[in-house]
């Protein structure tokens, strides 16, 4: 495998997750608002600054996100206790509930559907479990 294979299977494993995490009924998120999402799940109470710098997106686009996200009931934002001139940002609860449920559907129907092959399907699902396991 080189590097551009590597870049490839990234992307189809990321397509595929798409697949399993969500619904037709799901709020879609842009990749930046999933972006911005995902950082402020893993830092709860984090600023706009810090959101921009670990996730590479522009101030401008990490306002606008935040503001999306906000506005769909996904997040809240605070002034900082410590500096008025700072925002905060947390997800409210019952999106990560929701997310949480949305993460822990299995992949076996999506797997299946992606090779249309039964066998192949549960070695790929082996497979990924494996390289999870060693990566992760």
């Amino acid at each position: 495998m080189d590097g551009g294979q590597l870049h490839q299977l990234g992307k189809r494993l990321i397509e595929l997750s798409s697949q399993v995490t969500s619904e037709d009924s799901d709020l879609s998120l842009t990749r930046g608002e999933a972006a911005v999402l995902e950082y402020v799940i893993e830092h709860p109470a984090c600023s706009m600054s810090a959101i921009h710098r670990r996730t590479g997106r522009s101030q401008s686009h990490v306002s606008e996100s935040v503001s999306r996200l906000k506005a769909r009931g996904l997040v809240e934002v605070a002034s900082d206790p410590n500096d008025g001139r700072r925002t905060r940002i947390r997800i409210v609860d019952g999106a990560l509930q929701a997310i949480t449920r949305h993460s822990a559907r299995g992949i076996d129907q999506v797997i299946g559907y992606a090779t249309s092959d039964p066998a192949q399907a549960r070695r790929a699902t082996d497979l990924l479990e494996e390289l999870a396991d060693l990566l992760l």
